[in-house]
């Protein structure tokens, strides 16, 4: 009981800080929860991680209440996804409201605008380092057909302007394909 009651303190207390200290959205969170999770407590798998990064960007809502929600779950259940949420989610509820109270002057201060310009920088650094991350452990995998769909949705996303929707059907479809075929061919290698 006593393990758990710490798996559960490091659970909240870990997501209530990356959820503090991040700025940007969820993209950002992710990152800072594979360092967390993946590299310093070893409870989760780089592909896992990768998975679960996956599954949070295609549900619903914000990626990092998502990945949080997955996270906790995996580590510990649904009391963990339920502590991970509470700890993503308080942080940002305190600072709106603590700001909220304090809008006109937070709005007009310069100092503050400056801050939140050198964040966007702060933002953009971040989400590049996920992605080539990420990018990593799919070439990794040596597979022409991740990278073909990571391009070709680049491209129909920022070029040809089609339908985010229609492309996550599309990735998804090809992705359970691809995933049918691959244990397929395992299964038979056996």
């Amino acid at each position: 009981m006593k393990e758990n009651t710490q798996t559960f303190r490091q659970l909240f207390l870990s997501t209530f800080k990356l959820s503090a200290c991040t700025f940007g959205g969820g993209f950002v969170i992710i990152p800072l929860m594979r360092k967390k999770f993946v590299e310093e407590l070893h409870w989760i798998e780089e592909q896992e991680m990768m998975d679960l990064t996956a599954i949070a960007q295609s549900s619903p809502g914000p990626i990092a209440v998502n990945a949080s929600i997955l996270i906790g779950y995996h580590v510990a259940g649904i009391p963990g996804a339920l502590l991970t949420v509470l700890g993503t989610v308080l942080p940002p509820l305190i600072i709106i409201s603590i700001i909220s109270l304090f809008y006109q002057a937070f709005r007009d201060n310069v100092i503050v605008n400056m801050a939140m310009m050198g964040m966007t920088a702060g933002v953009a650094a971040v989400i590049c380092d996920v992605v080539l991350t990420m990018g990593k452990t799919v070439m990794k995998q040596k597979r022409l057909l991740p990278v073909l769909v990571l391009l070709a949705s680049f491209f129909a996303v920022r070029f040809w302007e089609i339908n985010i929707i229609l492309i996550i059907f599309i990735c998804g479809i090809l992705g359970a394909a691809d995933a049918l075929y691959q244990s397929k061919k395992s299964g038979g290698a056996r």
